[in-house]
């Protein structure tokens, strides 16, 4: 359907070499988009490429530190030399540390919000003028359940993803008249080395996520492809500072 259609277009995606950020790069792909896979991980972001050509397409990797604004701004140079532009930005880059409130450094604080909350505003600000010139562009910004709800184990990443909704808030009112559109998915519980380490430092998180799911499993990488489809496409240009879960009914239980 070329309602769907992103041949021609060019996605960068951060953290898009593993998880929810090569889920969204698989579907972007799929659609025709051309990928830069930026990330700190070069082992795993060039395999991610090579995954990515294999949907064919072309892809490359860039090395970025997103919370640092030179680095972005050298990602951006990067994927317009290769590419000759930007049209979508998946801000998906983002870390945990799980401790209780009490117990984090300063350090640790600022490193989560940092990679996680100013990273994106980094990111969207570096594209922004390009997109402005081209009259039109797609941000997606990846929340989380805790942009929703907190938990005790995640104050500096709760604090970052309800930070994501409300500069996805901020940035669609101010760029819509450029036809930026500004927009945010909410992954619920998806499996990823992040949440693997979850599991390993919260007894009994595995199951109880399963009890609480309505679908009954964990997501998948994959099950945000088509949101990322449709938030970069077309079919959603009269759609801006919206925030959708994507978490198999987690977020809708009591």
């Amino acid at each position: 359907m070329t309602l769907f259609e992103l041949k021609g277009q060019v996605a960068i995606v951060t953290g898009g070499n593993g998880g929810i950020g090569l889920g969204m790069a698989r579907g972007l792909a799929q659609a025709g988009a051309r990928l830069v896979v930026a990330a700190r991980n070069k082992d795993k972001g060039r395999a991610a490429v090579e995954e990515l050509e294999g949907l064919g397409t072309e892809a490359r990797f860039c090395s970025v530190d997103v919370s640092d604004e030179a680095s972005v701004a050298a990602m951006v140079r990067t994927t317009v030399d290769a590419f000759g532009g930007v049209d979508i930005l998946v801000n998906n880059a983002g870390t945990n540390i799980r401790k209780q409130p009490q117990e984090y450094a300063l350090a640790e604080w600022r490193r989560v919000l940092d990679t996680t909350l100013t990273s994106a505003f980094l990111c969207s600000k570096a594209v922004y003028t390009l997109m402005k010139k081209a009259g039109r562009g797609k941000i997606i910004n990846i929340g989380s359940m805790m942009s929703i709800f907190g938990a005790s184990f995640a104050a500096p990443y709760a604090a970052s993803k309800g930070g994501i909704v409300q500069l996805t808030k901020a940035m669609a009112t101010a760029w819509a008249k450029d036809h930026i559109q500004v927009n945010a998915v909410l992954p619920g519980w998806i499996d990823t080395d992040l949440t693997a380490q979850a599991r390993k430092q919260i007894p009994g998180l595995h199951e109880r996520v399963i009890a609480r799911t309505p679908e009954g499993r964990w997501g998948v990488g994959n099950d945000l492809a088509g949101l990322a489809v449709f938030f970069a496409s077309p079919a959603s240009d009269f759609i801006t500072g919206t925030a959708i879960p994507v978490d198999g009914g987690y977020s809708i239980q009591g």
